[in-house]
C-alpha cells in the first residue's frame, strides 16, 4: 500500500488545485483521474463551449462597429471547430499530467473508490489495482454529470449532453435544445452563430435564477440569431428515426431535428466512488462545513460541485484552495481559521459567487437579485440604469443595448448585488465582486473614480442614482 499525506480523487481545475495547494504546504498528494488530467472544465465544458461561443461573438462586435467590416463577413465553421479542438489541446492531457508532476504530485491514472476510512483503491487503465492509504486526508473532486430527464423515448434518442455539444465535429443542420439554464442557452447562441437551425424549449423560461430582465435580453438575443424558443410547454416524447429526432410538447407542437441537446441540470459524480464503505449513499451530494469537510468525518473533504455549493469552476477552484490549505493546517497543528471569510472557509459561496453567460447578450451577476433579497427579509434599494446612456458603451458598439441593476442593502449601505447585461458585461463584473466581497460602503465607493470613457462608467451612474433616488 502506498501512503501519501492527502489523496485526492478527481484530476480535474478543483482537485489540482487541492494536490497542488497541499504540496505548497509541506505535504505529500497523490492526484487519482480516470479520464483526462484537466477534468470536465479543459475538454468537455468551460474552455471548449467559450470557444465555439467567441468567434460569433467577435464578429458581431465588428458588424456593431461602423466602418470596422468592409463587405460581408460570415463565420468558417471548420476554422471554428479547428480553433477549438486547439483550445482543449486536441483532448490530450499529457501537458496536465506534466504540470502536476512538476509541482510534486503524484498523478495516478484509473478509477478511485474509497475502499474504507483512509483508504482508496485505484483500477487502473489494465485492470491492475492499486491501494493507496492517506495519511491526514482524503479529497472527493470528482464534480458531476449532466443530467438527462426523464421524458419518455429521449434516452433512446441517443441525446446530446453538454460533451458531446462542445465536442461535435461539425454543426448540425436542426438543433433542438431542452432547458432554459446556462448551457442551454450557450449552447443555443453558439450553434445558431454557426448556421443552425436551433429551437430551444425552456418550459420554465430562461436564466430563471437571476433577475427576469436577464433572461428576457437572452431570449430577444436568440430571436435575433434565429432561434425558435419556445417557453411554457414541456416535452412529452422524443423519438428518432431514419437520423431524425422529433420531439412532442405538452401543446401539441411537434420539433424535428437532426440532434437534440438535453441541458436540464448535473448529478453528482458519486455513484461508483466507493461511499458505501465509509457509511454514505452513493449517488448523494456530499454535504460539508465551510472548511469543505463531508459531515459526520474528519478526515474527508469534497470540493467543487460535487458537494453542491456552487456548481461554477472558479468557485470549485476557490474552494479547492482553502481545503488543500486547510488540511496542510491541520496536519502540522496549526491553527485552522475558520470564522466567516478566513483563510481556511469558502465563505463566498454563500453570498458572494460571480457568474458570467456569454449569451448574445452575455450576462454577468454577483450576489443576490432583487427577489432573493427581499425574500431573506432584507430592506434593499435598488437601482437600475441603461448601459446605452453609458458613454464607453455608446463608443463600443452602435446602438448598444444594456442594462444594469445594483441592489443595496441599506442597513448596512452596501451592495449585495449586481446583475449587468449587454456586450462586454463580463469585464465589469470583478468589481462588482471586490465591492460585494469587500462590502465597500457606498459613501466610500462614490470615490472610486471610473475612467472616462469606459463602460465602467456605469458605477457612476448607479451611484448617483442611489444617492438621488
Amino acid at each position: 500500500m502506498d501512503e501519501f499525506d492527502v489523496v485526492v480523487i478527481g484530476g480535474g481545475p478543483v482537485g489540482e488545485n487541492v494536490a497542488d495547494r497541499a504540496v505548497r504546504g509541506g505535504l505529500t498528494a497523490a492526484l487519482v483521474e480516470s479520464e483526462k488530467f484537466g477534468g470536465e472544465c479543459s475538454y468537455w465544458a468551460c474552455m471548449p463551449s467559450k470557444a465555439l461561443l467567441r468567434p460569433g461573438q467577435a464578429l458581431r462586435e465588428a458588424q456593431h462597429v461602423r466602418g470596422a467590416l468592409a463587405g460581408e463577413a460570415s463565420l468558417d465553421p471548420s476554422e471554428v471547430f479547428a480553433r477549438r479542438d486547439a483550445v482543449v489541446g486536441n483532448w490530450d492531457d499529457a501537458g496536465q499530467v506534466r504540470w502536476a508532476t512538476n509541482a510534486g504530485i503524484t498523478a495516478i491514472r484509473g478509477q478511485g473508490r474509497l475502499s474504507g476510512p483512509r483508504r482508496v483503491t485505484v483500477v487502473g487503465p489494465d485492470g491492475a489495482e492499486t491501494a493507496l492509504s492517506a495519511k491526514h486526508a482524503v479529497v472527493l473532486a470528482t464534480g458531476t454529470d449532466a443530467a438527462v430527464p426523464d421524458i419518455p423515448g429521449l434516452r433512446a434518442a441517443r441525446p446530446w449532453t453538454s460533451r458531446e455539444a462542445t465536442s461535435a465535429k461539425a454543426a448540425p443542420r436542426r438543433l433542438a435544445v431542452i432547458g432554459g439554464g446556462v448551457v442551454a442557452a450557450e449552447m443555443a447562441t453558439a450553434y445558431a452563430s454557426l448556421g443552425s437551425e436551433v429551437t430551444l424549449l425552456a418550459r420554465s423560461g430562461l436564466l430563471t435564477g437571476l433577475e427576469p430582465f436577464a433572461g428576457e435580453a437572452v431570449g430577444d438575443g436568440l430571436r435575433a440569431l434565429g432561434v425558435e424558443v419556445v417557453t411554457g410547454e414541456s416535452p412529452t416524447r422524443v423519438t428518432r428515426a431514419d437520423g431524425e429526432v422529433t420531439i412532442e410538447t405538452s401543446a401539441g407542437r411537434t420539433v424535428v431535428a437532426d440532434e437534440v441537446l438535453a441541458a436540464t441540470g448535473r448529478t453528482p459524480r458519486t455513484v461508483d466512488l466507493g461511499l458505501e464503505t465509509v457509511g454514505l449513499e452513493p449517488g448523494s451530494w456530499l454535504a460539508v462545513d465551510d472548511t469543505l469537510r463531508v459531515e459526520g468525518f474528519d478526515w474527508l473533504y469534497a470540493a467543487g460541485d460535487v458537494n453542491h455549493r456552487a456548481l461554477l469552476t472558479h468557485q470549485g477552484k476557490y474552494q479547492a484552495r482553502a481545503v488543500g490549505d486547510a488540511i496542510a493546517a491541520r496536519a502540522r497543528g496549526a491553527a485552522v481559521d475558520d470564522a466567516p471569510w478566513g483563510a481556511h472557509v469558502a465563505t463566498a459561496d454563500h453570498t458572494a459567487v460571480p457568474q458570467v453567460i456569454f449569451t448574445e447578450p452575455e450576462v454577468a451577476a454577483i450576489g443576490v437579485t432583487e427577489a432573493q433579497a427581499r425574500k431573506a427579509g432584507t430592506d434593499v434599494a435598488v437601482v437600475d440604469y441603461d448601459l446605452g446612456w453609458v458613454a464607453g458603451a455608446t463608443l463600443y458598439a452602435d446602438g448598444y443595448a444594456g442594462r444594469a441593476r445594483m441592489v443595496v442593502d441599506e442597513a448596512r449601505g452596501v451592495v449585495i448585488g449586481m446583475t449587468l447585461v449587454g456586450p462586454a458585461v463580463a469585464e465589469l463584473l470583478h468589481a462588482a465582486t471586490i465591492a460585494v466581497v469587500g462590502e465597500v460602503p457606498i459613501a466610500r465607493l462614490w470615490h472610486a473614480v471610473p475612467a472616462y470613457p469606459t463602460i465602467s462608467e456605469v458605477w457612476l451612474r448607479l451611484l448617483e442614482a442611489y444617492r438621488d433616488r
